[in-house]
């Protein structure tokens, strides 16, 4: 028998009904199903996000018509431009030369017609569309963004260099090889198909973890339901008394420390005498839909050092995040400071950021109606699964990681030679949807770790509260975490930092080994109470090197770590080490 509902009494001004309230306190699940259902006809982008940011685009320029009649002049006067370079002779790039940055047109035969004015008409194009979609007044600068990044994303489609009748490369390669590029093209399209299709790609086949990456020797000395951790034997007869943790970020397998061992960081830290512990995720599942960023911290960054700290008692910890595991390692230590532990040494975050306000291009995809589409995807799923965050980095820099190699792939019919940083880039892993809500709106939506809004066991934590040395690393091309970002750790953290702005990207920069090849880097120090230099002053002043940067590091760990003693023992006191699972564990392995 149902129980029998008494309705409330109405107080005085209330309507009276004898119907139950309405609840409103979260989303129905027949729209989340609808909104999962969408993701894939819109590749993960929230459609209501998009119409709303080309609505104000519009909006503002439809009220603009003294804007609109200068876009139709410039038109007018490119169009004009371009017909009398058409039927003169004019030196190749006369009108608009592609930007150092663009290698599209960078091979000779681009240079001669009618080449050439395709590739500069196209150019001019780009140009105009730029100026069209920017700086029309009124548009809100995230929607503003928004539009001109698809924008470019929708033109870089018709680029004259991704057709084969109009890119002279391929033209000249179909005859000199007469028509062989064409077939090996088909070929080198129905292999990533099967490969996509299986899931599974050619270059885990060739290069193996454990076997030709991720060699470092080490054991597994603990586990729980969210990591192992590897302890890597010593390689020298003597090492610096304090142990270093690396925590990189769950989105990557941790080998991107230990690649081959030409390039492992990993290897050259034990190399230079000291004892490496490195946090592996475990790639979770639909059914970890529920694991929280808090157990992140807890389970991860904290069970990892109250686990060396039983292996190598009474020693401070050097600890290493990378990515998203240098912020949840800025968390953990902030959280720490607040708590009065003093178990760090110092802290060195790589291309990691603590304050998201300028996140480079990946904010496009984080505003409230892109987080609500992206949590309905990953309500559904339980994860969001890899290839999301794979082809959203993608669409980044879409020139150089999709078109470039549509045209190698598939019109040049050539392949780029495997190796262990594109093998690493394939070995993808998923996120647990309650953590990635998590951190997308704590973090990148609401900024709650910079401006100490940011909780942990129920009180609010400060970065300013990290008095620790820091040694915090930046790259110059870093579309993921802006050097810029990074950089902002100068405003947060009450310590010594020495700032570190090397080349290449978010992870060529960081895996970047002594070699000739090496691409030098800058690096300065900020005293915990010496003055604030800005990024521009920061790049004039701060003093040019030669060299890997993790010769500069490898220094600054020396200089505050003690005299070497003898090696600590392997695994925890009551283990045998020879029943431990070898380096680089079961984890890492997981699909």
């Amino acid at each position: 028998m149902l129980p029998t509902r008494v309705p409330a009494t109405p107080t005085a001004g209330e309507p009276h009904s004898s119907l139950a309230p309405v609840k409103h306190a979260g989303p129905n699940d027949s729209d989340r199903s609808l909104h999962a259902t969408l993701a894939p006809l819109t590749g993960g982008l929230s459609p209501t996000a998009l119409s709303l940011a080309y609505a104000d685009w519009l909006s503002h320029l439809f009220w603009a018509p003294a804007r609109r009649l200068d876009l139709a002049r410039e038109a007018l006067r490119r169009a004009s431009q371009w017909t009398e370079a058409s039927v003169q002779a004019t030196p190749p790039w006369s009108l608009i030369a592609p930007q150092p940055q663009d290698r599209r047109f960078a091979a000779p035969e681009w240079q001669q017609p009618p080449f050439n004015l395709m590739a500069q008409s196209f150019l001019l194009a780009e140009e105009w569309w730029h100026d069209a979609t920017t700086g029309v007044r009124g548009v809100s600068q995230q929607n503003e963004k928004i539009v001109e990044f698809s924008v470019r994303q929708m033109l870089d489609v018709f680029a004259p260099s991704n057709c084969a009748l109009t890119n002279p490369e391929v033209i000249r390669r179909t005859l000199a090889s007469e028509g062989g590029n064409v077939a090996s093209g088909l070929r080198n399209w129905w292999e990533d198909l099967l490969q996509l299709m299986s899931h599974d790609t050619a270059l885990k086949q060739d290069f193996e973890v454990g076997r030709d990456v991720a060699v470092t020797p080490g054991k597994v000395v603990y586990s729980n339901e969210l990591i192992e951790l590897i302890q890597y034997l010593p390689t020298t007869g003597e090492v610096r008394p304090e142990p270093i943790l690396i925590v990189p970020a769950w989105i990557m397998k941790y080998y991107i420390l230990d690649l081959s061992p030409h390039n492992s960081l990993v290897k050259y830290l034990t190399e230079h005498g000291f004892t490496v512990f490195v946090i592996s995720w475990r790639n979770p599942t639909a059914k970890d839909r529920d694991i929280a960023l808090e157990d992140y911290r807890r389970l991860g960054v904290m069970a990892a050092i109250d686990t060396i700290g039983a292996i190598v008692p009474h020693q401070p910890i050097h600890t290493v995040g990378y990515c998203l595991g240098g912020t949840l390692l800025s968390i953990a230590a902030a959280a720490m400071s607040r708590d009065g532990d003093g178990r760090l040494k110092s802290i060195t975050l790589l291309a990691a950021q603590t304050d998201f306000t300028e996140a480079g291009e990946l904010t496009l995809f984080i505003n409230e109606s892109q987080v609500a589409f992206l949590e309905d995807i990953m309500w559904k799923r339980g994860v969001l699964d890899a290839t999301q965050m794979a082809g959203a980095f993608q669409m980044l820099r879409s020139n150089d990681l999709v078109w470039s190699r549509m045209v190698r792939d598939y019109l040049m019919g050539e392949r780029s030679e495997p190796n262990d940083l594109m093998a690493w880039n394939a070995d993808a892993t998923r996120m647990p949807y309650r953590m990635h809500s998590e951190y997308l709106r704590k973090l990148f939506l609401d900024n709650d770790l910079a401006e100490g809004r940011y909780v942990v066991d129920g009180k609010a934590i400060a970065l300013s509260d990290i008095h620790t040395p820091m040694f915090v690393v930046g790259t110059l091309r870093d579309h993921v975490a802006p050097w810029r970002s990074t950089f902002k750790i100068h405003l947060l953290a009450d310590a010594e930092i020495t700032y570190c702005l090397t080349g290449g990207g978010h992870n060529a920069g960081i895996v970047s080994p002594p070699s000739s090849k090496a691409r030098g880097y800058q690096v300065m120090t900020k005293e915990a109470d010496g003055p604030y230099v800005g990024p521009d002053a920061w790049v004039e002043e701060a003093p040019h090197a030669e060299g890997s940067w993790w010769t500069e590091w490898v220094q600054w760990l020396g200089a505050r770590s003690g005299d070497p003693v003898a090696p600590p023992r392997i695994g925890l006191p009551d283990a045998n080490p020879a029943e431990l699972a070898d380096a680089p564990g079961s984890y890492v392995l997981q699909a």
